[in-house]
């Protein structure tokens, strides 16, 4: 598969999602950044504006085997990971697999499940893989969690702790569509176009193979001393209490990455780093109590954006 054939690939599954997912086509390219990029997604927005479908459209032109999660407070972690059981049978100890092991996982409503649910995600997003009774199971590949929150109301919620929302390589806000596009929406409806017109576009193979070239996109030492810059200027700022980690570098530069393999280019400029820092630092990042509202954490990431010099590469 060349690069030419891949980018069209590419292109043919943000068009499939884009029958059901109306006006949002940035937030779809940096959805499918992030797993081109090998990195889960965190979708924190109000109830109704398209989250679940987004995840089940991906799902659907990427072929991957799905599940989705309703997380509630009585969701147990074994719900998740999976639970052993005895045979009386055989006199073993059979394991239940959990619906984590699927290619994409949809965590649907993550802040309402108590922080022991949450934390049952920790091992498998992080390593690919979730222990039972002291056996270890691989997740399959390729694998993918894209969690919804809900930001406002907390009634019933327990919002994720900073050790989980660092190891979401994007956090993404679908927002409001415009009128246009809500039109659009209601009009798509009634001429029945629903997720079953979805076409698969990829296959898990070929999904693995696209990351492979992803990984491949050459990134120069200055682009790589660019990217610490900019991450070590978030500690050092004054309206931000704790700084971007190195998770956060890597990440980063994976997403660096997959910016410029989908816009056809096999190295990485630093308007492809600009594209995507806010969504991939802004999460990670403990801010101060003044700067809470998303205009002044803009205005910071902003600053943090202009004081860092970036590379002369075109």
């Amino acid at each position: 598969m060349d690069n030419i054939n891949s980018i069209g690939n590419a292109r043919l599954i943000l068009r499939e999602v884009g029958k059901v997912i109306v006006g949002k086509d940035e937030v779809m390219i940096k959805v499918l950044l992030a797993i081109l990029a090998g990195g889960h997604i965190l979708m924190e927005d109000i109830p109704g504006v398209g989250k679940t479908t987004m995840a089940v459209a991906f799902s659907k032109a990427l072929g991957l085997e799905y599940n989705r999660v309703q997380f509630t407070p009585d969701v147990l972690p074994s719900d998740i990971t999976g639970y052993s059981i005895y045979d009386k049978n055989t006199g073993t100890m059979n394991y239940q697999k959990g619906a984590i092991l699927c290619n994409l996982f949809l965590a649907d409503e993550l802040n309402r499940a108590t922080s022991r649910t949450q934390s049952a995600l920790l091992q498998a997003m992080e390593e690919g893989e979730v222990t039972v009774d002291n056996r270890t199971y691989p997740v399959p590949e390729p694998f993918i969690v894209i969690a919804t929150q809900n930001p406002t109301g907390a009634k019933g919620t327990q919002m994720l702790p900073d050790s989980q929302m660092d190891r979401f390589m994007l956090r993404l806000s679908i927002g409001y569509p415009s009128h246009e596009d809500e039109t659009e929406m209601i009009r798509r409806k009634q001429k029945g176009v629903t997720m079953e017109n979805i076409m698969q576009m990829v296959s898990r193979e070929e999904l693995m193979q696209l990351r492979r070239e992803v990984e491949k996109v050459f990134v120069k030492d200055e682009i790589i001393d660019y990217i610490v810059n900019l991450c070590s200027a978030t500690r050092n700022h004054p309206a931000i209490i704790q700084g971007a980690s190195p998770r956060a570098s890597l990440a980063l530069t994976a997403l660096s990455k997959a910016t410029a393999w989908i816009q056809g280019r096999d190295y990485v400029l630093p308007k492809d780093v600009r594209f995507i820092f806010r969504d991939c630092i802004e999460h990670r990042l403990i801010w101060a109590q003044e700067s809470s509202g998303s205009a002044a954490r803009a205005q910071a990431l902003s600053e943090v954006l202009g004081s860092v010099r970036a590379p002369a590469i075109k």
